[in-house]
């Protein structure tokens, strides 16, 4: 992956002879575009003529390159696993060595073209995190969630070990990625949501329903009250921060936005009424189908329990349906591909975005947009990054093909020629054209 070394390529630098996609507008492309950066932030964008490009700019040309905001994966995980059995690996292998796979997963979603990559439940990404940030690692932005909470008999407690095994308080073992804190009550409730807050989470994730891939519960049970989530969600809110809900069960949807939750991930069963609550809550749902093609089509050679098999079948169809209800009344989704290493390889998290494309409608400026735009929303990180706007993070990728004629394009990281994460280029293939 030819690149800078993470060094800045000067104070201003103006990317000139673009086709700039803002990310604003589904369908609109500034032909002859130029993004002027200065630092770390967009000083300026627009036509060229419209644009000043100052004199002490370094001029890249981008040979009418497709340009639009960096990539967000909305909802996935670094796990450093290379399989399926996510009951085996983690106990056999060592944790070194799935932090230095990790760090490789992190190098394969920069080469994608992805800047900032939400995680949505694991302690390996929460602490990464910090070493991306300080530069001794390139990779995306990382906004963590930590340890999930989880009820007792729920999608973040581990059936296959003791009890306190699945604790991450009292276990010093990584039983799962996933390894989270269980409670039960209103004020267990509390106390786990500022113990994850202790941990450094950026954000906080509960597991509001069953799942396809943990054992013993299934997709459409509710797990956590309204009153239970209310009370995380009040925690997050003193801390400036919001709640991120995994739940497929219209049950669990319907309380989760009751509850006050600010995305929700999976969202399979939502039924009419949790359509209309989330439009008019202005919640972001995170469908991440792309999941169950994976799981469908590699499961069985990558080693996924046959239970999980057998319900990522059952819920897959009524899946597209149920998403596709929701983008028609106008609910905000954003792409997240729920990626965890293994047959989810990370460098493919653009599969996602073709999937919103194919299996729910959407025009490929729409799923660009969902992959950007919304997407920063789902990171807390609306007013800094997601568009190519003024005063936002330089967070920019070229394209060489233009995925709103091919949606195909953007799931190529060949076809992502120049990576820039804050005016910073971590990926640079100009030279090879």
């Amino acid at each position: 992956m030819p690149s800078t070394g993470g060094k800045r390529a000067g104070k201003v630098i103006a990317l000139t002879n673009a086709r700039v996609f803002t990310a604003t507008e589904p369908n609109r492309v500034i032909e002859n575009g130029v993004v002027v950066i200065r630092d770390s932030i967009i000083a300026d964008v627009g036509t060229r003529g419209s644009v000043e490009i100052p004199e002490d700019a370094e001029v890249i040309d981008l040979r009418g390159l497709f340009v639009m905001p960096g990539l967000i994966d909305a909802h996935a995980h670094i796990s450093g696993c290379k399989t399926g059995d996510f009951v085996k690996e983690p106990l056999l292998t060592p944790y070194e060595v799935l932090v230095a796979r990790a760090v490789k997963d992190l190098e394969a979603l920069v080469n994608a073209g992805y800047t900032t990559f939400v995680d949505a439940a694991g302690l390996i990404g929460l602490r990464l995190k910090y070493a991306v940030e300080e530069g001794s690692l390139i990779g995306p932005r990382i906004v963590a969630a930590g340890p999930p909470i989880s009820q007792t008999f729920g999608h973040g407690d581990i059936h296959y070990v003791p009890l306190e095994y699945a604790d991450i308080r009292t276990t010093r073992k990584l039983f799962s990625p996933f390894t989270g804190v269980i409670c039960d009550g209103v004020d267990e409730c509390r106390k786990a949501a500022r113990y994850v807050l202790r941990e450094g989470a950026d954000f906080i994730k509960i597991m509001a329903s069953g799942g396809v891939l943990s054992q013993r519960d299934r997709p459409e049970f509710r797990q956590f009250t309204v009153e239970e989530i209310r009370a995380i969600v009040d925690e997050a809110r003193a801390c400036n921060t919001f709640v991120h809900a995994h739940t497929y069960s219209s049950e669990g949807i319907r309380n989760s936005i009751l509850g006050g939750v600010k995305v929700i991930a999976h969202v399979s069963f939502i039924d009419e009424e949790g359509i209309r609550l989330a439009k008019e809550r202005d919640v972001v749902l995170v469908p991440t189908t792309v999941t169950y093609v994976k799981i469908l089509d590699e499961g069985p050679r990558a080693g996924y329990p046959e239970w999980g098999l057998r319900k990522a079948e059952e819920v897959f169809k009524i899946h597209c349906e149920n998403i596709r209800k929701a983008y028609r009344y106008g609910v905000k989704i954003a792409a997240g591909s729920d990626y965890i290493g293994g047959p989810f390889r990370h460098g493919e998290n653009a599969l996602e975005i073709k999937t919103l494309v194919e299996r729910i409608g959407m025009s490929p400026g729409e799923a660009l947009i969902a992959a950007t735009r919304v997407a920063a929303e789902v990171a807390g990180l609306q007013h800094k990054t997601g568009t190519l706007e003024r005063g936002k993070y330089a967070d920019i990728i070229a394209v060489k093909e233009d995925p709103l004629s091919n949606i195909e394009v953007i799931t190529k990281p060949d076809n992502i020629v120049l990576v820039m994460k804050e005016g910073l280029i971590l990926k640079n293939l100009l030279e090879s054209l």
